[in-house]
């Protein structure tokens, strides 16, 4: 099934203002989605898909919590194969296969990581390792992810090594082990574009809408850019609010975990082209990657640890989550890495279930629907990125038989999203890694007005016609709503105020926010 037209998936402003006034009748809607990030719109576009009317409020933007401070991959699930989990392992192989076969082949693209072999990999540790990735292997197989997209894993050279990773260190090195995964290009380009897919199929997708309080049969809602009241009634209401969902059931208890990354500029590591894979001493089949992105910079993470009290607006890693970071992955370099070299940062959270586990990384990544025994509503919790889909399908399952819904099969496994398919020859050739086949839409701003064609500032390939397509198809709606999920320049620090400005220039009518950072 092919993808939406970008016509009919353009979501702005007005289409935001339109939508909120069609709230004003007193006819119920079949579903209420609460949560504006993977849970949440993955809910919207199954829901949409087979039939079901339905609004998703998001108290901020898309993507604005735990969605866009991911580490961009699309596993196959071998961490959990060690841990020997093969359910979750075996969903996210096929989930990662629809992802990146018939989804989303455009946001997501074939990632290498190598795993160097030294001194700190035992030759025990290093064939447990080839087992666990020839495991996985089958796994993709059977999952009918073609070798084409995702090669076998294989056992490499010293001397590979070192073309691949240049900065890995040399002393001790006896080869690597290089398997493949799934690497997205923006996780909150994923979520925008899941959106848009849900608007095109009929589904009212409102952000800076806060859930205030849920009734049995009503969610009632302010808008945040204006302080207007609104109730909307609600056949079946999901609570997709990740780790605030605690906020809107007193019946669910969350223990979050968090997620640190460091940024680096690619060239400090030699510009390598794999994701560089370093054990983490003492915890067998946990990691921290070396991971390269396209706008010159290496993601460095992540950290897996318990997070009490409030959820920051927007998070970053401490003192010594940077220096765990930095000391895993140092353990695989020739040059170490230092703070200085660090030139941005974000950590996120995952909302997983309360037990009894001794650590953030002992607790099951399993998605469960828990139904709310006062309101009756539905809240997701738990789940992985790239097991987005199969929860909400799981969610709408539940939706359609509790509800007694009338609703077609769903067949959100074949329905490519927005800007999927053969984009026209002759688009440039950035455009199309970053939007597909809406590249058109881009590149026809700039044939309009070449001005919008200029980069925002040397340095920073970004130009306006990117700006005026962000506003006007993909609900930008505030400044940090550009330069922080549209586009990811504004994790680097030095490059935030001048990409700002240059927003600022180009979209006058958009909001200035701030957000408060923990």
């Amino acid at each position: 099934m092919g993808s939406s037209t970008s016509d009919d998936a353009a979501l702005n402003g007005a289409r935001r203002e339109q939508d909120l006034a069609d709230l004003a009748g007193d006819e119920a809607v079949d579903l209420v989605v609460i949560g504006g990030g993977f849970p949440g719109v993955g809910v919207s576009l199954v829901a949409a898909a087979r039939g079901l009317i339905l609004v998703l409020i998001e108290r901020n933007d898309l993507a604005s919590g735990t969605s866009s401070w991911s580490s961009k991959l699309a596993h196959g699930g071998l961490r959990y194969l060690a841990k020997l989990d093969v359910p979750i392992a075996w969903e996210s192989a096929v989930e990662r296969g629809h992802l990146m076969g018939q989804i989303a082949p455009h946001l997501i693209r074939p990632l290498q990581m190598l795993l160097p072999l030294h001194s700190g990999v035992s030759h025990v540790d290093a064939t447990m390792l080839r087992a666990g990735f020839a495991a996985g292997d089958v796994l993709r197989m059977l999952a009918r992810t073609p070798k084409s997209l995702l090669p076998r894993p294989s056992r490499v050279s010293a001397a590979d090594v070192q073309q691949l990773a240049p900065a890995t260190a040399t002393s001790g090195l006896r080869g690597g082990l290089l398997s493949w995964d799934g690497q997205l290009v923006d996780d909150a380009r994923l979520v925008v574009a899941i959106a848009r897919t849900a608007a095109a199929h009929g589904a009212r997708i409102i952000t800076y809408a806060a859930a205030t309080s849920v009734e049995a049969d009503r969610v009632h809602v302010t808008d945040q850019l204006t302080g207007e009241r609104h109730t909307i009634r609600a056949k079946q209401i999901v609570n997709a609010a990740g780790v605030w969902a605690d906020t809107l059931s007193d019946d669910v208890e969350l223990a979050p975990s968090k997620g640190s990354h460091l940024l680096v500029r690619a060239e400090r590591l030699g510009e390598p082209s794999v994701a560089v894979t370093a054990p983490v001493p003492g915890h067998f089949g946990r990691f921290v990657f070396a991971v390269p992105w396209d706008d010159g910079l290496v993601m460095i993470g992540l950290t897996d640890d318990p997070h009490n009290g409030p959820i920051p607006a927007r998070a970053r890693p401490d003192d010594d989550e940077r220096s765990f970071l930095l000391e895993v992955i140092n353990a695989v370099l020739q040059e170490s890495l230092t703070p200085e070299d660090i030139v941005g940062s974000y950590a996120g959270f995952r909302p997983l279930l309360k037990s009894k586990g001794d650590s953030s990384s002992d607790l099951s990544r399993k998605h469960a629907l828990l139904r709310d025994p006062h309101t009756g509503m539905l809240t997701m919790v738990g789940g992985k990125l790239t097991g987005y889909r199969r929860m909400a399908e799981d969610a709408v399952d539940a939706v359609v038989k509790t509800g007694g819904l009338k609703a077609r099969p769903c067949s959100t496994t074949t329905l490519g999203l927005v800007g999927a398919g053969t984009p026209r020859p002759g688009l440039p050739e950035h455009l199309i890694r970053r939007y597909g086949t809406d590249a058109e839409t881009v590149a026809a701003y700039g044939a309009d007005d070449p001005a919008l064609n200029e980069p925002v500032r040397a340095g920073i390939p970004f130009t306006g016609a990117e700006i005026r397509f962000a506003v006007e198809h993909e609900l930008a709606v505030t400044v940090e709503d550009v330069i922080d999920r549209r586009t990811r320049w504004g994790l680097v620090d030095a490059d935030r105020e001048d990409l700002a400005a240059a927003v600022r220039r180009h979209a006058p009518e958009l909001i200035e926010t701030t957000q408060e950072e923990g």
